[in-house]
């Protein structure tokens, strides 16, 4: 394959392409809504971090500041945590709003997230919102097909076809300069939206920025880059395929229609319909059932909590549990949050089992349709996919569990065993214990556990990428200029 003839084709195409009004008005179309895209993303995030980060603060100073009261009040008191945004979230945002902001955290309860903003909205929010990812998966591909669907079905049509390959350009050559002068002209788009992005992101990120996110960004550009080559590629084979432009142009509607459309709402129907998933209702009331079998730590005839009684009077040789010497009440707390926790961690680990299962089939469906490989990444390296938002409901469960114990451990060193007489005021504790406990960090998934949740999309990108390439030197074999 010659360098010089693929350049010569990719340059004539890229230059009529431009020259073409309908073309040049729909890249200024498309590029005015990439650069609203990014604008409103940008204000969006601005909006939704500075908020969270304003309650935020306000939960820790009214933590702070509570007076002094017993610490297992201060366990139901609770503790609200709110869900920061990846500086890269503007990009694409992904399922963020469809789960959720914030979790309030309370003793014996594991709560969900809420406050999403499809919980706020219209259904019209099922549709999609413009973000920088979703023009680029969904719309510049159409422009791509727009461009190839007679990149060469014209040149049939034209009898120009027979002319190139008499004068020695090959198949090879011939399809590998369509595709490169299709991509050129995305790259028109593309450009200027990697500047704006690196710019939004920096300024997010006030300039300070890590290695890690620094790699995703520069994954994220090339897996773009990568996915409009695939996008031209199939066009232009399409249309070489193709004995007619009209025919071409038909298929290619057809591909995008099946790609963007059927393909993504079909793997979902389907996954749910091989894995359901219990109701919010009936998944509360098999934790309740199994909390009930093994006992209640309120109740002090409960058979499991007296045996935990009976046992602790023996090894401590006292007649009383107020005779312990730590408090009674603070132990059994701590022992019913331990089992409450565990059970609520293996039905949520069940839970969470369903939801891959049911997304398996996307996944699996990438290696036929790379938008939902790209879709997938990108959502993953914007910190915007269902793998982000259970790594944050874990970290907030581990935090609420520690709160919970610390509050126990407390009542267990400084509460009286002895209760308070008719005219005693209620125990409680001095409210400097308050700030032992630390304030709620997120720390977001890193590179490694990102790039193995998303294997498979990086493989079925690639293959993508790879397959076509493979079938320019074998399917040519059988083109024909007629």
């Amino acid at each position: 394959m010659r360098f010089r003839i693929v350049s010569i084709i990719a340059l004539q195409l890229w230059r009529s392409s431009l020259k073409n009004k309908a073309v040049l008005a729909l890249t200024v179309i498309i590029g005015g809504m990439l650069l609203f895209a990014a604008f409103t993303g940008w204000q969006h995030y601005r909006y939704q971090h500075n908020m969270r980060l304003q309650y935020q603060q306000q939960v820790r100073e009214q933590w702070l500041n509570s007076p002094d009261k017993h610490p297992h009040r201060m366990a139901h008191y609770g503790y609200l945590v709110f869900r920061p945004k990846h500086s890269l979230s503007f990009f694409d945002f992904g399922i963020e709003s469809f789960t959720g902001v914030s979790i309030f955290l309370e003793a014996h309860r594991q709560n969900t997230v809420n406050f999403s903003e499809a919980g706020f909205s219209t259904g019209m929010l099922r549709f999609g919102e413009i973000s920088v990812a979703m023009i680029l998966q969904l719309l510049v591909p159409l422009l791509l097909f727009f461009l190839g669907f007679s990149s060469i079905s014209a040149e049939r049509e034209n009898s120009t076809l027979k002319v190139l390959l008499c004068q020695g350009v090959s198949w090879q050559e011939l399809i590998a300069g369509k595709t490169l002068g299709i991509t050129g002209v995305a790259l028109v788009l593309y450009l200027p939206v990697i500047l704006v992005t690196v710019l939004c992101w920096l300024l997010l990120s006030r300039f300070q920025v890590s290695a890690g996110d620094s790699v995703r960004l520069l994954l994220l550009i090339f897996a773009y880059f990568a996915y409009f080559i695939i996008c031209a590629l199939i066009a232009v084979l399409v249309s070489a395929l193709s004995k007619t432009s009209k025919g071409a142009l038909t298929t290619l509607i057809g591909i995008w229609l099946l790609f963007m459309i059927v393909l993504p709402r079909g793997t979902q129907v389907l996954g749910a319909q091989q894995y359901p998933t219990p109701s919010k209702a009936a998944f509360q009331a098999a934790v309740e059932k199994d909390l009930r079998r093994e006992g209640d730590s309120h109740n002090p005839d409960d058979p499991h909590y007296k045996a935990i009684k009976d046992s602790l009077l023996r090894a401590y040789n006292v007649d009383s549990v107020h005779k312990l010497p730590f408090n009674y009440g603070g132990f059994i707390m701590a022992e019913g949050e331990r089992i409450s926790a565990e059970i609520y961690a293996r039905h949520q680990q069940e839970l969470v089992r369903t939801y891959e299962q049911q997304n398996s089939f996307g996944r699996y469906a990438a290696f036929i349709n790379p938008y939902l490989a790209i879709k997938h990444f990108s959502m993953a390296l914007t910190g915007t996919d269902f793998a982000a938002y259970m790594d944050f409901q874990q970290q907030a469960e581990k935090f609420r569990y520690q709160l919970a114990q610390r509050m126990n451990r407390l009542q267990m060193e400084y509460i009286s065993n002895q209760p308070p007489g008719p005219h005693d005021k209620p125990h409680s504790i001095s409210h400097a214990h308050w700030a032992e406990l630390q304030d709620f960090r997120y720390v977001p998934l890193q590179g490694k556990q990102v790039y193995r949740h998303e294997r498979l999309s990086i493989a079925a990108l690639v293959c993508w990428l790879l397959l076509p390439i493979a079938a320019l030197f074998i399917i040519t074999k059988k083109f024909r200029a007629l």
